[in-house]
């Protein structure tokens, strides 16, 4: 049986703000299960609100390792006012640009998971660049354009170590999917032509790869 999260761990999950379905969720912390046995930090690349985060910390406490998350918290593309994924909650008045920081931030101390968690706050490109360590797992679920999809590829997917994770959210195949998850997709699709990763599972939009090989 996968590893699963405790139901307090869960909830704290499902009452965060975000977007990833539960069973995503699920999925997205057996692998977190699975890559901490390597002994390495997870790390995530795309934080928001903390939905996935809370996972990613529950699997590093339980393995005795460290979470990572990236994120530089002035939301993506399709978070901004006028697109469907906008909430208005996450703008700060003061300077009437969206900070998810604080949102970040209450998700841990409710879930009591604050300790366990090393928030990079930046952009992903300029801390993947001075980055030089191996890490378990990657989870990428920032920017859905090509260019910020694939700088996220480039910068985080080479630090996988040899069996650990690659793992790819929002992996939508329909062109129709264009603005949400085709460069996600193509990201996914350029990981498995790499021949540095073998995909393990698939559930929903969420794309499981294990780093089997050299070639990135």
């Amino acid at each position: 049986m996968p590893a699963a999260p405790k139901p307090e761990i869960l909830a704290a999950f499902e009452a965060a703000k975000g977007f990833m379905p539960a069973d995503e969720g699920l999925a997205l912390y057996a692998a977190a299960a699975e890559a901490g046995r390597l002994g390495l930090p997870l790390l995530e690349v795309g934080t928001y609100c903390g939905r996935s985060t809370v996972l990613l910390a529950d699997a590093a406490r339980e393995a005795g390792v460290t979470a990572l998350t990236v994120d530089h918290h002035r939301g993506s593309e399709e978070q901004q006012p006028g697109w469907d994924y906008h909430d208005p909650e996450t703008v700060d008045p003061e300077i009437g640009l969206m900070d998810t920081l604080p949102a970040f931030r209450r998700t841990l101390h409710r879930a009591g998971l604050e300790e366990h968690v090393v928030a990079l706050v930046g952009r992903s490109p300029q801390i993947a660049a001075i980055w030089d360590s191996p890490l378990g797992l990657v989870f990428v679920d920032g920017g859905h354009t090509d260019e910020h999809a694939t700088a996220d590829y480039e910068g985080w997917a080479p630090h996988v170590a040899e069996g650990g994770f690659l793992v790819i959210h929002d992996v939508f195949p329909d062109p129709e999917d264009e603005f949400t998850g085709q460069a996600p997709y193509r990201v996914y699709l350029r990981a498995l032509e790499s021949g540095a990763f073998t995909e393990t599972a698939v559930t929903g939009s969420l794309r499981v790869l294990r780093r089997t090989g050299p070639g990135i």
